[in-house]
C-alpha cells in the first residue's frame, strides 16, 4: 500500500497544501507577470459582468497572483473596496486605503478602521493554493478564510477563488466548513 492511501484525510490535505505551495513558489517567478495579468483581466471582466460595485479583495503575497493593478484600476472607477485585516484567529473587513503595513504572516493591511458592518459584497476575490473534486478551497492552513466565511457568508453573492497555476486533487481532502467557489480563475 503507497502512503498517500495509508493517510488520513487531514495528511493528504497538509501533504497536498506542501506540494502545491512549492509548485506555486516555481511558477512565481518566470512568466508570472503575463499569467497574472491574464488573471486579471479575466477577474475585471468577471467584475464588469456581474455589474459587482462592492468588492473583497485581498493583498498579495509573493505566491499569490498579483492583484495590484486590478485594485487601482477599481479604484479609480470608484468601486468599495474591502480588504482583510487580521484580527486573532480570522479576519474582518476594512476599505482598502493607503499606506498599507506589514503585519502578522507578512501580510500587508491598510489601518484600522472601526466602521460599521458591511451588508452585502458582490464579488469576493480569494486566494487559493489549490482546491479539490468539491472546488472547495486549500489555502495556507490557518484557517481564517474558513471562520470568516462561517460568519459572513450569506453577505457575500459570489465567490472567485484565484492562482497563478490551478493545483488540483483529485481526491476529496477539504471538510465541509472549507470554502467554496462560484468561479476559480487562472493563467
Amino acid at each position: 500500500m503507497n502512503r498517500w492511501m495509508s493517510m488520513t484525510k487531514e495528511g493528504k490535505k497538509k501533504q497536498f497544501r506542501c506540494e502545491s505551495l512549492e509548485r506555486l513558489k516555481r511558477v512565481s517567478g518566470c512568466g508570472s507577470y503575463k499569467k497574472d495579468k491574464t488573471i486579471v483581466q479575466a477577474l475585471y471582466q468577471y467584475i464588469v459582468e456581474n455589474k459587482a460595485n462592492t468588492v473583497m479583495l485581498y493583498i498579495p503575497l509573493g505566491t499569490e497572483v498579483n492583484i495590484y493593478p486590478l485594485i487601482r484600476r477599481l479604484r479609480m472607477e470608484k468601486k468599495l473596496l474591502y480588504v482583510p485585516f487580521m484580527e486573532g484567529a480570522s479576519f474582518r473587513l476594512v476599505k482598502y486605503r493607503l499606506p498599507l503595513k506589514k503585519k502578522k504572516f507578512g501580510i500587508k493591511e491598510p489601518n484600522d478602521s472601526k466602521q460599521y458592518r458591511i451588508k452585502n459584497i458582490d464579488i469576493a476575490i480569494v486566494p487559493i493554493v489549490g482546491v479539490d473534486l468539491t472546488l472547495r478551497r486549500v489555502g495556507f492552513g490557518k484557517g481564517m478564510y474558513d471562520r470568516f466565511y462561517e460568519k459572513q457568508n450569506r453577505y457575500i453573492n459570489k465567490t472567485v477563488f484565484v492562482a497563478r497555476e490551478l493545483c488540483y486533487s483529485k481526491e476529496i481532502i477539504t471538510d465541509d466548513y472549507d470554502v467554496k467557489a462560484d468561479m476559480i480563475i487562472t493563467a
